[in-house]
């Protein structure tokens, strides 16, 4: 006993991160429900038979001059469309119900699709689109028709058990009887085909559709033969972030299967996830810290029934300290979507914090947001001071946030000096801040310099420029500018920008270097790179003379041994050989004395193929010689 319940222990806290989280982060919102019925009312626009039908399914248009140009339109489309002609009856005939056409439908097309289930179909598809053809038009198939489909079906699965195949299998099946339920024994093999991708999403190969087609025809044939889900509450959270992933589908046919896909699997009560996001941009005014989440279904629907309860736990995320273990987090009255928590009774400090949300003991997710503070000048002091210390420095209080009335001076062997004292407005404690900058702005000429302010070891921001070695960076002109001090961060609420004092900055006119601001630039030549200096010459006459004495050896050589010329015959082949090695002796010269690499290779191809063609002609005559000569001997 003692050993069957760990057994059960271990079971459930192995299961228990699968059926506890069930969440997404994200799901099917106004603005892309939106989206999508754009997407169906182009698609009346279009000239693809396919999109009408699905336009059709999702649209209802009651204006009667809209719909008879479309039933005309969809006659022509019919006829002239490429697609199988079971597929494209199935559109036409279903676009002509949905719309509401007043013209009939051709009787001999009827006649095709009532005579059709007594022919034998050569693919699931194809009894898939028969059969549903024949629900659009409310045409009962009779029990033995069924069992014949039935039979064909599982043949053709024998031969077929591709994704495709099977998809349209479990979605016919449900419209023939309880003698198809041997599909449901099907549907674990495909469910174990699908491909997981960065361990987040879930689908088949083939994309949307037939992720959609497997899913929605798993689920029908698991409700009508009274089969369990088909898939587990973690794989229905990945197969729907990767629903989820393609809102932004362009196609009737993918904005309809899209939206199938969530609803079948929204509709699953035991395995459904939900949405729990928070709402806004996540930024809390430390002021009124309220937490406001969004609680829906993948397709923004409020859940039915409702959460009972949903807790909190609140965690300060830089040293992971825990502000509250239990908050309640509270439905709104008046939107059954947002749930709202008030953490004024923390007083939360500035900082990034997490709360881990759970719902019945089922849904959990963790969102993180911001608590933003107020900063505070507690003080500011602005001055100029000479450059060698030789004067004591004058400084002058600001309050923020007013201006310093009296204009400053300050010429090049002086110093411009700025300090403030920023504090948490809530705490009164020294603040850093990740932008602190001091703008000099000269309205005369609009432009504008910027230099930061580093904080000290008393926490205060300081700022000291010398005059004299900072004109360069104001082009030395001269003039009056205003000194403002901006401040920001991302975790403020009040960050600003404030005029802190005017000063007269006067530079040295003998440094002024005029800068010419418009206008063409120089024109730049481009110049190659000079070329080496050459050898002296009696260097080039030895490496010549190196070069030259191999060819005089060898006429030395022949001279003293002799030659033998018996062999040396007039025959075309051994002169044009002679010649064409000649030939390329020569060409080596010139191409030491003025050709290129290139223009050498150009006429030494010819020279060669030719020399080739005589050399071996010359070989095999000489081997025929020697031959008979054996012979003869």
């Amino acid at each position: 006993m003692l050993k069957l319940g760990l057994v059960i222990f271990c079971v459930l806290v192995a299961s228990g991160p699968t059926w506890s989280a069930r969440t997404v982060d994200s799901h099917l919102g106004q603005k892309d429900l939106s989206r999508l019925q754009k997407v169906f009312v182009d698609g009346f626009g279009s000239s693809d038979l396919q999109s009408i039908f699905f336009s059709s399914l999702n649209i209802q248009l009651t204006d009667a001059t809209q719909k008879e140009p479309l039933c005309k339109k969809i006659a022509t489309l019919h006829s002239e469309s490429k697609l199988n002609s079971f597929e494209k009856d199935y559109y036409y005939i279903g676009a002509s119900r949905n719309l509401g056409c007043s013209a009939k439908i051709d009787e001999g097309l009827l006649s095709k699709v009532y005579s059709s289930l007594n022919s034998e179909l050569g693919s699931s598809q194809e009894i898939f689109y028969r059969v549903v053809t024949h629900k659009v038009l409310g045409v009962e198939i009779n029990e033995a028709t069924q069992e014949k489909l039935v039979k064909r079906l599982q043949e053709l699965l024998k031969k077929d058990d591709t994704l495709s195949g099977l998809g349209y299998a479990f979605n016919v099946a449900p419209l023939l009887g309880a003698s198809a339920s041997f599909i449901a024994n099907r549907v674990e093999d495909a469910i174990v085909q699908a491909d997981e991708v960065d361990g987040k999403l879930l689908q088949f190969e083939g994309g949307l559709s037939i992720t959609s087609l497997i899913i929605n025809g798993a689920f029908g044939v698991s409700k009508t033969f009274n089969k369990p889900v088909p898939i587990t509450a973690d794989q229905a959270v990945k197969f729907a972030n990767y629903f989820l992933s393609r809102r932004s589908v362009q196609t009737a046919k993918g904005a309809h299967v899209l939206i199938e896909a969530l609803k079948t699997i929204s509709g699953a009560d035991k395995i459904a996830p939900v949405c729990v996001q928070l709402i806004g941009n996540g930024q809390l005014d430390a002021q009124s810290p309220t937490l406001n989440v969004a609680v829906v279904d993948l397709l923004g629907k409020p859940l039915s029934p409702a959460p009972k309860v949903i807790n909190a736990k609140v965690i300060r995320k830089k040293d992971s300290s825990v502000l509250a273990d239990k908050i309640t987090v509270a439905s709104k009255s008046s939107d059954k979507t947002t749930y709202v928590a008030d953490l004024a009774s923390l007083k939360p400090a500035r900082g990034v914090y997490q709360a881990e949300l759970s719902a019945d003991g089922v849904y959990t997710q963790t969102l993180q947001f911001k608590v933003l503070g107020r900063v505070k000048v507690q003080s500011l002091e602005v001055g100029i001071a000479e450059s060698d210390a030789s004067a004591a420095t004058r400084k002058q209080s600001v309050t923020y946030p007013g201006k310093l009335q009296e204009v400053l001076s300050a010429d090049s062997t002086q110093k411009l000096l700025l300090k403030a004292v920023l504090v948490d407005e809530s705490t009164s404690k020294p603040l850093a801040v990740h932008q602190a900058f001091v703008r000099l702005y000269n309205k005369k000429t609009d432009k504008e310099i910027i230099f930061v302010a580093e904080q000290d070891s008393s926490k205060a921001y300081k700022f000291d420029m010398d005059v004299g070695n900072n004109g360069k960076n104001f082009n030395y002109q001269s003039g009056t500018y205003s000194i403002y001090l901006t401040v920001g961060d991302s975790s403020l609420s009040n960050s600003f920008e404030w005029l802190v004092a005017e000063v007269q900055l006067k530079f040295n006119e003998d440094k002024v270097k005029p800068k010419n601001t418009s206008g063409p630039l120089p024109e730049i030549i481009h110049q190659f790179r000079v070329p080496d200096k050459r050898p002296p010459r009696i260097v080039s006459d030895i490496f010549t003379g190196l070069c030259i004495t191999p060819l005089v050896l060898l006429f030395v050589f022949w001279g003293k041994l002799g030659i033998n010329v018996s062999n040396l015959t007039l025959a075309p082949s051994t002169i044009g050989f002679h010649l064409g090695f000649g030939g390329i002796l020569v060409l080596f010269f010139v191409f030491w004395l003025q050709l290129n690499m290139f223009q050498t290779l150009r006429l030494l191809i010819p020279i060669a193929v030719f020399t080739f063609l005589a050399g071996n002609r010359l070989l095999r005559r000489l081997y025929a010689q020697r031959n008979s000569k054996a012979s003869a001997s």
